[in-house]
């Protein structure tokens, strides 16, 4: 690549001299490379007469190509420094953190940042950069994930919510006797043993109406369906909307928080610094639920 690059100099130029001065390296340099390359090639590529230099036949035919391929590989290279500052983000996320706390804030950082355009995918998968064109992700995890840049955004608590219907029509909830009044909704993220005092666990059996997805859950919720377990991130605006009403006043802490993880590389990425600056900003003014149970759990920590 370097012969090419001298070569296609000493073509613009049909100098020797004026080629080193603008490659900034010595005419002996320049007279390797093109003496080297030749020999790579088997054919001459200039005519010498003095300070006098021509292409040969064999030059002319080699020089079009040559400038082709230069021209395409400074047009990519160019692209890419670009691509580091705007442009695509591709990102993947859990689809209720998406739906439930990101996708609300996100015109805040459009307008923050309209030259960068965000491509978001949903997963619950582990991420493999290796293989995919992912930027960055956000997860839930019990800690830092190994071989990536990792930092946690956000802690998480489970929190039982219901319609104010449902909770008048089945009274406080307190603990765990008072759970089998009520048809309970749950996924397997969000166990109700999860939310039980230690040691009332044993004996305990999940019951109601199991989903697969975080969301379902909090759709039955919503539609008075029964009373959930859900996640504080999730629910937040939904309760402070009044659309839910949190049917006790026990909010226990999740075992896993979000983190932001990225290839080491990356993360000097300008629009993924931006990202994850934002997403600092934002995570740090997401209230915390007021809960003694989070509380007791924080001072022990």
């Amino acid at each position: 690549m370097n012969g090419l690059r001298v070569f296609e100099s000493v073509a613009s130029h049909l100098s020797f001299t004026e080629a080193a001065e603008a490659l900034h390296v010595t005419p002996a340099a320049v007279s390797m490379q093109i003496r080297t390359l030749e020999q790579y090639l088997r054919v001459p590529l200039f005519r010498r007469k003095g300070r006098s230099v021509t292409l040969t036949a064999e030059g002319e035919l080699l020089l079009p190509g040559v400038r082709r391929g230069l021209g395409t590989l400074q047009q990519s290279m160019q692209q890419l420094r670009q691509d580091r500052l705007s442009g695509a983000l591709r990102i993947s996320t859990l689809a209720s953190y998406l739906q439930k706390w990101l996708l609300p804030r996100l015109p805040q950082f459009h307008d923050r940042h309209p030259e960068i355009e965000l491509s978001i995918h949903t997963s619950r998968a582990p991420v493999d950069f290796a293989s995919s064109d992912f930027h960055a992700a956000v997860r839930m995890s019990t800690g830092p994930s190994a071989g990536l840049y990792s930092e946690k955004l956000m802690d998480e608590w489970f929190v039982p919510v219901c319609t104010r219907r449902v909770l008048a029509k089945y009274g406080p909830l307190r603990d765990a006797a008072d759970l089998r009044r009520f048809p309970l909704l749950h996924s397997s993220d969000e166990e109700w043993s999860l939310w039980l005092h230690p040691g009332v666990t044993v004996g305990w059996q999940e019951r109601g109406t199991a989903y697969d997805d975080s969301l379902t859950v909090l759709a039955g919720a919503e539609q008075g369906q029964g009373l959930a377990l859900t996640r504080w991130s999730l629910a937040a605006q939904d309760l402070a909307t009044g659309r839910i009403m949190q049917a006790s006043e026990r909010i226990v802490p999740c075992p896993r928080a979000y983190y932001f993880v990225c290839p080491e590389m990356y993360v000097t990425m300008p629009k993924v610094q931006q990202l994850l600056a934002w997403l600092r900003e934002m995570a740090a003014a997401f209230p915390r639920p007021d809960s003694t149970d989070v509380a007791a759990a924080t001072s022990r920590a």
